[in-house]
């Protein structure tokens, strides 16, 4: 099969990288509004070729590796591709992408979230096993053709991951939780460091806690603002229960409630036993 990637960054690079270690694939083909990405994309090996996106019209499978918003223009854009052609996105947020498919297309399209990434983004950020052994979630799978839902099915297998079905609502309220409301909260704490006078002493003492939690803020302002766009209900429910969270230990701290605080805490870390 021939592959086309729309969008050169970390996901699209990286599956381009994991993609050529399958014997599925006989071409890989990018296509990037960004000049310099194709550039390094070739560079770094990431794609066979750079096409224009008339060209990536024509391939087996697209994958659309470029924010939320951006998939949902380029959807628009590819009303005219050929009833055996796939395409796949693969989007933090599905719900708004679904109801944004044109009808004529979709049963082409597999709504698609690999549950891996990084905070760094552009070519150079590409890794080869960014994919391995992990979770790739398909929503609504009932509305795409078998020819188009078999294909991503091995497409994803075969680079090691491990797939979940699940309805577009369902996921966008539990990305909510364990994607979208944790950026929020990391930009939030940076934001609250960068507020100081002397915000330099201060990340001068920075340790684990603080580059854990503060990591993912480094990631791409632009993609993460379209996330939060289009899931803003669940992402606005997740910070209101975050919030009661917080006044609760705010609470227990003002009223030197320690028992009570440390029983709090005790509660939270059982999460890890069935992470």
């Amino acid at each position: 099969m021939t592959i086309g990637i729309v969008g050169l960054g970390l996901m699209g690079g990286s599956l381009g990288l994991a993609l050529q270690n399958t014997k599925l694939v006989s071409k890989i083909v990018g296509f990037d509004h960004n000049l310099t990405h194709c550039e390094e994309a070739l560079k770094l090996g990431l794609v066979h070729e750079i096409v224009s996106f008339k060209e990536i019209k024509t391939c087996d499978i697209v994958f659309l590796a470029i924010p939320v918003g951006g998939i949902i223009r380029t959807l628009q854009e590819l009303q005219d591709i050929a009833p055996n052609t796939t395409i796949v996105d693969l989007g933090s947020t599905k719900e708004e992408i679904i109801k944004a498919t044109p009808p004529r297309i979709r049963a082409n399209f597999i709504a698609a979230h690999p549950m891996t990434g990084t905070e760094r983004f552009g070519p150079s950020a590409a890794i080869q096993n960014l994919y391995h052994d992990k979770i790739v979630v398909l929503c609504d799978t009932d509305n795409s053709g078998d020819l188009h839902k078999n294909r991503a099915i091995q497409i994803f297998s075969h680079i090691g991951m491990k797939i979940v079905f699940m309805d577009a609502i369902s996921h966008d309220t539990h990305a909510s939780f364990i994607s979208h409301l944790p950026h929020a909260i990391s930009y939030a704490l940076a934001n609250s460091v960068m507020g100081q006078e002397d915000p330099k002493s201060i990340l001068l003492l920075a340790a684990g806690g603080f580059k854990d939690m503060s990591r993912i803020a480094k990631s791409s302002p632009q993609m993460w603002a379209d996330i939060f766009k289009q899931n803003k209900e669940n992402l606005l429910n997740s910070i209101n229960l975050f919030e009661k969270e917080l006044a609760k230990s705010k609470k227990m701290i003002q009223e030197d409630d320690w028992q009570g605080l440390e029983a709090w805490m005790s509660k939270a870390t059982t999460l890890h036993k069935i992470l």
